[in-house]
């Protein structure tokens, strides 16, 4: 039997144990247990992928984010998410790019592993690395942690992902709002996953997730289940770009992917309204 299938097992009994429990709290109570076990799943998943992933490949190396994406993708059966996809075609491409989306909260760890593309590494802040066995997993996984208080050491990685992303022909993720927003609308977009597909001459796609807020709230202690739709958008050529095209290509990202935001999450009239261009 599969690991994933074990581990997801398990955690639906412990779900089913604690039904009764659920049904009495206050949506306070019942919102933080929900969130103490997505915690207590991400840890346990991470502790069985990391032998899992030493065992296989031996070390760091992309290839072990398909065993974490076959652990993870377990999640949503627990937590009733369904996925609708579209466009998963535009990630057939034989060269390196920078896929780019949008970031609500905890919960887009499952919605990246429902349709990570095989060959495809992360960016993510360097705190992360210190999470445990969670910020080891990501380690074996390839995941790139950069020093966001320290501009001149970001440049540096940028540019030597941009060299690895040629060199071993690899597809980099990046939340370019930088932070989880789930306000309802995207946050201005930093400049540097955009100074990345320039700098390596490779294409960015888009791939935009639909509002959360119709079941996953924490200002109102919400959480239940839910439908996510996903677009992943065409790829966006840099051939020929210049440092100079990064503010339109940004630019140019930010509002594709807001309009596409409100009409995938029912609020097509929205993206009319005034958004926020890129960070300087």
């Amino acid at each position: 039997m599969e690991p994933s299938w074990l581990l997801g097992g398990a955690a639906l009994l412990l779900l089913l144990l604690l039904l009764p429990a659920l049904l009495a709290l206050s949506p306070a109570a019942h919102f933080q247990l929900k969130i103490g076990v997505y915690c207590v799943l991400c840890l346990a998943a991470s502790a069985l992928a990391v032998p899992l992933c030493l065992l296989r490949h031996g070390g760091r190396t992309v290839r072990n984010m398909r065993i974490i994406k076959n652990i993870v993708k377990n999640f949503k059966y627990i937590y009733g998410l369904r996925f609708e996809a579209t466009g998963l075609e535009n990630f057939q491409i034989k060269e390196p790019c920078v896929i780019v989306s949008n970031h609500q909260s905890i919960l887009d760890m499952i919605g990246l592993m429902e349709i990570l593309p095989d060959n495809c590494v992360q960016i993510g802040k360097k705190e992360l690395l210190y999470m445990g066995p969670v910020g080891l997993i990501m380690y074996l996984g390839g995941v790139i942690f950069i020093n966001r208080k320290s501009t001149s050491n970001a440049k540096t990685v940028m540019a030597q992902v941009a060299q690895t992303m040629l060199d071993e022909n690899v597809k980099v993720w990046v939340y370019p709002e930088g932070t989880r927003n789930g306000n309802g609308d995207l946050l201005p977009f930093k400049k540097g996953a955009f100074h990345l597909a320039i700098q390596a001459q490779v294409p960015v796609i888009p791939v935009v997730y639909s509002s959360f807020s119709s079941f996953y709230n924490p200002a109102k202690k919400l959480f239940t289940s839910g439908k996510i739709r996903v677009e992943v958008l065409q790829p966006i050529e840099t051939k020929g770009l210049k440092a100079e095209d990064v503010t339109d290509l940004t630019e140019r990202c930010y509002c594709t992917m807001r309009e596409t935001f409100f009409r995938l999450s029912g609020m097509a009239n929205e993206a009319n309204g005034s958004g926020h261009g890129p960070q300087q």
